[in-house]
Parts: structure tokens; sequence; C-alpha cells
């Protein structure tokens, strides 16, 4: 079996998620990186974007399910975002999100909190 890799960088969104009330009230930016494993299938001889991952849907996809329902945390929005991602493109044979936060609030400095989930089908 073949595969390829297609990756979205930095997606960037508003949303409001955390445990904090603060957090759900207020919102912030989310940064969400997308790698997905493609089976090749006959796309590289064929050059058809109906047989690979649209990659503007996939984006769409992301932004709704990070703009949808509130989740308490980045670790359950990166899987949901995983998964929505398999059950819509079938094609997919694993899925790796990278999900930053900025603005997480601890006492400190830093850039951002960032979780990593991998799904495969």
């Amino acid at each position: 079996m073949s595969t390829y890799v297609i990756t979205l960088k930095n997606c960037a969104f508003f949303a409001r998620h955390g445990v904090l009330p603060e957090e759900n009230r207020l919102g912030q930016r989310f940064f969400v990186d997308a790698e997905m494993e493609v089976e090749a299938g006959d796309v590289l001889s064929t050059d058809l974007v109906e047989h690979t991952v649209d990659y503007g849907v996939a984006f769409s996809l992301i932004e709704k399910v990070v703009t949808g329902r509130q989740r308490k945390l980045i670790e359950a929005l990166a899987m949901d975002i995983a998964r929505a991602l398999c059950d819509t493109f079938p094609q997919i044979v694993r899925t790796a999100i990278t999900l930053r936060k900025p603005s997480a609030p601890v006492q400190g400095v830093l850039d951002y909190a960032e979780v990593r989930v991998e799904h495969r089908p």
C-alpha cells in the first residue's frame, strides 16, 4: 500500500474551550496542525481531487469542530477533530492533530500549551 501525507499547518480559530469559566465566556484563539496519512489508491496517477482529501473541505471540517461544541480539554478537542476527519475521508489511514492554546491559564510565561493526538480508523 502506498501512502502520502497532507498537512494543514497553523489553522487559526476563535473558540471557547477550557476548564475555567472565564475561558468559556471570553474565548481565545486555537491553532491546529492536521497531518493526514492517505492511502494513495490511484490518485497519484489520475490527478483527480475527488480521489483524495480535499484540504478545503478538511479545513472547513476542522473549523466546524473547533468552533462547535465546547470542550474542557484540548486533548478531547484534538481527538474529535481526528475522528471527524477519518469519518469524512475513508482514505485516511492515520491522522495526527496538534492543537495549540496560546492563552493557557497558567501562572508563568509560555508561548502556548500544546497537545498531539494520533488516530487510526
